[in-house]
């Protein structure tokens, strides 16, 4: 074997044992650089044959090129094994203990606040009330109007918020009705003519969503209530507490609390009252808490009704489902039910 020979086998052992050495393959780079690179070994090789003769360049270039393709596949072999290498450990790292238990996919359960919904609405159907449900984007009319709240009204002034600019067919402006009371309306003047023609009652809740310019640790510029409404030809105030005070014993599961209906204003009853309760145990024992607005249904409404308000009478009240939720659950803070965290959600799963 000829000197020369010799030289290029020494160098193709020389970029296997280097390329061996390579622990990476940043380091695999580094190395195929010392051979393959523009300066490097074998590159150095290729340059030198200018200088040679026609004859020797045809002896020296096959030489060369076998040491290029023997480095080469050294290079490539490496790389590949560097990638088996890579793969294995990643797949050891990620391996799964087949004798664990499947992970299964997490379920989900019912928002508290419609857990409320849910229960107000089998509460009071057991005693004959339907459920109704009506259009978020209400018209000014029976969102305020017809609830004996006209225009220029100073009732008016902390829920006349979030108009829209979409007029309906009739011109009346939209908002983003600030209670579920319309449905009062919307519902006695679609049965109206069952209560005087056949003599039923009209006896209805409208829970759902409503929207005020309201936000803190009580309130939220949207939220929930539940209206309720009973008509008839003898109906009275009597009624509505007895009614109402049997739903929150029911809903709370308890007989130890009191109820008290303080006299206030609405501009859609008369006489109108606040509905306080007060819990004989527990972490809030002796204490008054407001829980609904209520009232004797104003003549005027009852004449939107499309009834005779010397015929007809009745009561509405209207609750907030978020704090009959934070009353049931006892927390403190309603923005809680709407920031989305899990940790918080899951103990009502």
């Amino acid at each position: 074997m000829t000197a020369s020979t010799l030289s290029l086998d020494q160098l193709i052992a020389s970029a296997n044992a280097d390329f061996a050495a390579s622990a990476d393959a940043p380091a695999l780079e580094n190395a195929k650089a010392k051979y393959l690179g523009k300066t490097g070994a074998v590159t150095e090789l290729l340059k030198g044959m200018a200088a040679l003769t026609p004859e020797e360049k045809k002896t020296r270039g096959a030489e060369i090129n076998r040491v290029k393709s023997a480095v080469e596949a050294a290079l490539n072999a490496r790389r590949d094994a560097l990638a088996n290498d890579a793969l294995n450990a990643k797949l050891s790292a990620e391996s799964i203990d087949v004798t664990l238990p499947g992970r299964g996919r997490g379920s989900g359960g019912i928002h508290p606040v419609m857990k409320t919904w849910q229960r107000v609405e089998e509460i009071f159907g057991s005693i004959g009330f339907d459920v109704a449900d009506g259009p978020e984007i209400e018209a000014d009319w029976f969102n305020f109007t017809a609830l004996n709240n006209p225009p220029n009204h100073p009732a008016r002034s902390m829920q006349d918020t979030f108009y829209v600019d979409m007029n309906g067919t009739d011109g009346l402006p939209r908002l983003l009705r600030t209670h579920t009371s319309p449905m009062q309306v919307r519902y006695a003047r679609m049965h109206a003519g069952d209560v005087t023609a056949k003599g039923k009652p009209i006896k209805v809740i409208a829970p759902g969503r409503t929207y005020r310019v309201d936000s803190d640790a009580t309130h939220s510029p949207m939220f929930h209530q539940v209206e309720g409404l009973w008509i008839a030809e003898d109906i009275s105030f009597a009624d509505l507490k007895g009614v109402y005070t049997d739903f929150l014993r029911r809903f709370f599961e308890t007989d130890e609390l009191q109820v008290r209906f303080r006299p206030s204003y609405f501009p859609f009853t008369e006489p109108s009252a606040e509905i306080d309760m007060k819990f004989e145990s527990g972490p809030l024992k002796g204490k008054w808490l407001e829980i609904s607005g209520s009232g004797q249904v104003h003549p005027s409404v009852v004449k939107n009704f499309g009834l005779d308000p010397e015929k007809y009478i009745g009561f509405a009240f209207g609750s907030g489902l978020e704090r009959l939720t934070m009353l049931r659950y006892g927390i403190g803070d309603l923005r809680l039910f709407y920031e989305g965290d899990l940790r918080f959600l899951k103990q009502f799963a």
